[in-house]
């Protein structure tokens, strides 16, 4: 049994009680967290093979909420089954055939409008973990509607036009990550230098593997926590910074 390369260990779970809740919207459901003031700013959180259910994907939902944000974590699984830890790897690649990040468009749409029209959001950020990575690194392609976003450790797909951001982008990654090399990484930061018009980060955390950013705080290792924590900082600065 070769080890998940892709997948962080998902283990003995500490179990997070919830600080918002779980809404409708058209098709899709999404769980919502909201600062105790309104605001008219909003960041959609894009979940990992994980789900929308899933605790780490909600405790980034209430933390982005606790800085002013409406946060939103729709199911951009549209009610198929997540991923699970206790799938089969060799799966895996079927399973992405189901899910692509690519094909997020509609979904994003849906979510932007309820945002403006029943949220009073006028600014929307995005911010994506994992496959939602990916997800984010292409919305933001395609979407001017998105004011921001941050990539945490989205696979990088090498193609020439994924570089032409629309709106300020970061990209967060491990050093670590067995599933995203350096060079990659270094391709990416010298492509973006040569084509992107708008603002971008690329930042590297040392040591850190697959997964690390999103881990609620009882579930991380003392030596990973201070690259956590700088990470969700940094995140939350550049929301801040842009939207």
């Amino acid at each position: 049994q070769m080890a998940d390369p892709f997948l962080y260990n998902t283990g003995d779970r500490s179990h997070y009680g919830c600080l918002g809740h779980e809404v409708q919207i058209e098709y899709l459901k999404a769980y919502v967290c909201r600062p105790s003031f309104f605001t008219d700013k909003a960041v959609i959180v894009v979940h990992d093979v994980f789900g929308w259910q899933f605790p780490d994907i909600r405790y980034i939902v209430d933390l982005i909420a606790g800085h002013g944000y409406l946060a939103i974590c729709p199911d951009f699984f549209k009610g198929t089954e997540p991923w699970k830890s206790t799938d089969h790897w060799a799966d895996f690649a079927d399973w992405m055939k189901d899910h692509d990040p690519m094909k997020v468009d509609k979904e994003a749409d849906v979510v932007l409008k309820y945002l403006k029209e029943q949220c009073g959001a006028k600014k929307i950020g995005i911010v994506g973990f994992s496959w939602g990575g990916m997800a984010v690194h292409h919305l933001m392609l395609k979407n001017p509607q998105l004011t921001a976003g941050v990539s945490l450790y989205g696979i990088i797909r090498d193609s020439e036009e994924r570089y032409n951001l629309l709106n300020p982008t970061f990209f967060i990654f491990g050093e670590k990550d067995h599933t995203i090399s350096l060079d990659q990484v270094f391709l990416l930061e010298e492509k973006l230098k040569q084509y992107c018009k708008v603002s971008y980060k690329i930042k590297v955390y040392p040591g850190q593997v697959h997964g690390f950013a999103q881990l609620k705080p009882e579930d991380m290792k003392p030596d990973d926590k201070p690259y956590i924590d700088e990470a969700r900082k940094d995140m939350i600065d550049w929301i801040k910074m842009f939207v």
